[in-house]
């Protein structure tokens, strides 16, 4: 059984921060990972989760893989199929259903060579977290959207605030990101490009 689900904000210039709210959505942990070093994160969800990996959720709000090529398909959303293009394109299947959705506007990833450094560090921390079987890549700013009128509700502890608002309420929102989807309520999209999927707190016909 999941007990904890845990938010990632990753970025380089205040470091990364983190969320952990418990399968009742009360605020267990928070905090700022400033050093550059994926395993910390994975030190720090084996302690909480007492080396229970299997007990912890985590949402990552950063691409989970760089891309090897570009893109030579685009997606149709009236007739909910992939169609060859001409323009070979940077990003993943994942994120153009995003964009084709109208759900939020990705930063289109990158190959490794091209991606920038929060990018990579981002790439890092999942493979960091390999021995966690439910770790998922998230997009708080669709998640805001899909949510605006869902009344959720989780606790907000304001500790580790200060560092950085946003940063924190977006590793927040990853968090109650993952326990949605967990529980049923969201979907993944993407994935048949082999680059990963992302998770969303809703179904997609929810905005339909």
């Amino acid at each position: 059984m999941i007990k904890l689900f845990a938010g990632i904000d990753v970025q380089i210039s205040r470091g990364c921060c983190f969320y952990i709210i418990d399968k009742n959505k009360k605020y267990v942990s928070g905090g700022w990972i400033k050093e550059k070093i994926p395993q910390t994160f994975q030190k720090l969800f084996k302690i909480l989760s007492d080396n229970q990996t299997d007990t912890i959720a985590i949402g990552i709000d950063a691409p989970r893989m760089p891309i090897k090529k570009l893109r030579s398909r685009n997606f149709n959303k009236q007739t909910n199929l992939w169609i060859e293009s001409r323009d070979a394109k940077v990003g993943r299947e994942c994120e153009v259903m995003i964009k084709s959705y109208s759900i939020a506007n990705p930063q289109w990833t990158r190959t490794l060579k091209d991606s920038p450094e929060w990018m990579r560090l981002g790439f890092s921390i999942y493979k960091s977290l390999k021995d966690f079987p439910f770790v998922y890549e998230v997009f708080p700013s669709a998640s805001y959207k899909m949510l605006s009128n869902a009344n959720v509700e989780y606790e907000l502890c304001l500790n580790e605030f200060n560092g950085g608002v946003k940063d924190m309420l977006d590793a927040s929102v990853a968090a109650i990101t993952v326990f949605e989807f967990i529980n049923g309520r969201g979907c993944e999209v993407g994935g048949e490009d082999g680059l990963g999927t992302i998770v969303l707190p809703r179904k997609i016909n929810y905005l339909d």
